[in-house]
């Protein structure tokens, strides 16, 4: 429906509201150890939806902690994402270029992604999807990417998976960190923080800035004779605050806000190649969450209200060749989701909960917003030892659309004999067309269509994970297969999007990882993909059939740490850059980066990294080259 946006969802109303999600309690990856025995695993908390344990869990799931972003000394959640199974990130361009995430061969708009409990995908993007090239890890601690059906519990937009990423949570005494960071291609990194708790309030603010002012995207062989290639700028300053407060032994309250401000000078085309002159991109993206939480009866009970809002702002200005006028674009969401979470026994824990929210998407020449509400259940049961389930059922009112019911089962066993898990998972979903898809039209090359039906979804997974010789090895691997009806896409002449039919993506996921002393340790990966339309039998654009990471950590001295990741991506079928040859075979590519970090003491570190060792030259998505070799190196400090 095409209508006005309730006035309660306008910005000042949104501050007044704000709020942030509560951090629920995890556990340390590892204990500390008693002197001189050795460090003992415990099994990682998975903390999206309810906190339970990863063995638990009938989902694949791959948790990343803010350690293991520091090692790698990534900046972005996109270069962090970069080496998770069952993912495929397509960047075009350099840093804050639009970046997609295809999770198990979906599309990129059936993930739904999560910062601090508050949905991200933009309303005011054509096809819903959040863009990864511009949310920084500076201010993260923790990203978990539960891959899979998921929209039992999550909703529309979870075919393929979840992602959410957590911010950190102050505690302890006052802590004042700085980094500062130069390198190739122009880049000037900064961030400055300070979190701490005290008595009662907890709190923890950042501001962190991304700067890269030359860095080289478009293939040479693309220009028009005798025009020079001109690098993307981008530059990126994200303020954040999430703040705390315990007011009683079963009382408790928090509160997030982030905004991101961030520019991008890039190459745009024309009829006759890329333009000689910047097209520029604008965004100020802020959003914010509330929660209150009680409990009682030593935590049986609980009770979470949580509100949240989002405002996405884009201004797009095209290069003066286009001879097209700016424009302009706005998203806006706002959510209220109550739940209430009950302990009935020590093995059986049940989460009901509703849902409404608001969106609108606003531009030059539209304004159309709709809605849907929706109600949760899940079960998590331990019905006998070792034995884990976990179902959920949720009913969805699209204001446009309907309802939709969707379900998900994912039972989760250990044989005790071998510590082997085995673990499956099934699960439906669906997703309601954007407000982009169905009301908005960009004469005379492309158009709205609002006769698109909703996308459906099933699919299921299967794997087992096992430890060797004391757990200092452990192999695993998930087959998984989806299948998806009324699948969204372009029609044959690319001007509006139509429902094709029936799309089926399958595969594999297969991972070693070895803990060969407490010094070193390593990890390898591997991701089969099978996504093809199922009408035209022909391959999906953009999802490759291989993938291969490999993951090296090693601690020389207590001060110096290096790290090394090799990714291999296989050939995949796109585009050309302006899509006048529709399909072609895409040339696969591999790429080594490395990283040291030594601490000076316990106030400084200094660190380097080297990204693209070989200075391999590929192109993802193709017509869209990526950084070659680039050299960084910086400072961290820390006070009080």
């Amino acid at each position: 429906m095409i209508n006005r946006f309730p006035a309660a969802a306008l910005p000042g109303l949104g501050l007044v509201l704000l709020a942030s999600l509560a951090a629920l309690p995890t556990l340390p990856a590892r204990a500390q150890p008693a002197a001189g025995d050795e460090p003992i695993e415990l099994d990682p908390v998975v903390v999206t939806g309810a906190p339970t344990p990863a063995s638990q869990l009938g989902s694949t799931v791959t948790v990343i902690t803010a350690e293991e972003i520091e090692k790698g000394q990534r900046r972005t959640v996109s270069d962090v994402l970069a080496t998770v199974p069952g993912l495929n990130l397509v960047q075009a361009g350099g840093p804050g270029s639009q970046t997609a995430v295809f999770m198990r061969g979906s599309n990129a708009n059936h993930v739904k992604v999560l910062i601090d409990g508050i949905d991200v995908g933009d309303p005011g993007n054509p096809n819903g999807a959040f863009d990864f090239g511009k949310l920084l890890a500076g201010d993260v601690e923790r990203i978990e990417v539960l891959r899979g059906p998921q929209s039992g519990l999550y909703g529309a937009d979870a075919i393929g998976g979840v992602i959410a990423v957590t911010s950190r949570k102050g505690s302890g005494t006052p802590k004042l960190t700085a980094m500062l960071e130069g390198g190739s291609f122009g880049t000037f990194n900064q961030r400055i923080g300070l979190s701490g708790s005290h008595s009662m309030f907890n709190y923890a603010f950042g501001i962190d800035h991304l700067r890269a002012t030359d860095t080289p995207v478009t293939p040479i062989d693309l220009l028009p004779p005798g025009q020079r290639a001109i690098g993307n700028l981008y530059d990126n300053k994200v303020y954040s605050a999430r703040l705390g407060a315990d007011f009683t032994d079963n009382l408790s309250a928090s509160l997030i806000a982030r905004y991101s401000d961030s520019k991008l000078l890039f190459t745009g085309d024309s009829f006759t190649g890329p333009n000689a002159l910047h097209s520029s991109q604008t965004e100020g993206l802020f959003l914010t969450r509330g929660e209150v939480v009680w409990h009682s009866l030593d935590d049986r009970y609980r009770t979470v209200l949580g509100i949240d809002y989002l405002r996405d702002r884009r201004r797009s200005v095209p290069s003066p060749e286009n001879m097209t006028p700016p424009s302009t674009s706005i998203g806006e969401r706002l959510k209220f989701d109550p739940r209430q979470e009950v302990a009935i026994t020590d093995d059986h824990k049940l989460t009901l909960g509703l849902e409404r929210e608001n969106y609108r998407l606003q531009a030059e020449d539209l304004t159309a917003s709709s809605g849907n509400s929706a109600a949760f259940a899940q079960l998590q049961s331990n019905w006998f030892e070792n034995f884990y389930l976990t179902s959920n059922l949720r009913y969805d009112r699209n204001d446009d659309f309907g309802g939709r019911l969707t379900w998900r089962v994912a039972p989760a066993y250990t044989i005790a004999a071998t510590g082997t898990l085995l673990r499956a998972s099934y699960g439906t979903g669906f997703k309601a067309p954007t407000l982009s898809q169905l009301y908005r039209d960009y004469p005379p090359f492309f158009y709205a269509n609002r006769n698109l039906k909703p996308e459906e979804s099933s699919g299921y997974d299967v794997g087992f994970e096992q430890p060797l010789f004391a757990d200092r090895l452990r192999i695993g691997s998930t087959f998984y297969y989806n299948r998806i009806r009324n699948l969204i896409d372009y029609n044959d002449t690319f001007t509006t999007n139509v429902n094709v039919g029936r799309a089926t993506t399958y595969g594999n996921e297969s991972f070693v990882s070895v803990r060969v002393n407490e010094q070193m340790s390593l990890r390898g990966d591997y991701t089969f993909t099978i996504a093809r339309n199922d009408v035209t039998e022909t391959s999906l654009l953009r999802r490759p059939r291989h993938k291969a990471s490999l993951q090296v950590d090693w601690s020389p001295t207590e001060a110096l740490n290096l790290s090394a990741t090799v990714l291999y991506v296989g050939s995949w079928i796109d585009g050309n850059r302006s899509f006048s040859i529709p399909r072609l075979k895409a040339s696969g590519y591999a790429t080594v980066n490395l990283a040291a970090d030594y601490k000076v003491d316990e106030r400084a570190s200094v660190f380097a990294r080297v990204d693209n060792l070989f200075d391999r030259r590929y192109e993802t998505p193709v017509g869209f080259q990526q950084p070659g070799l680039g050299v960084y190196g910086g400072v961290r400090l820390s006070a009080f």
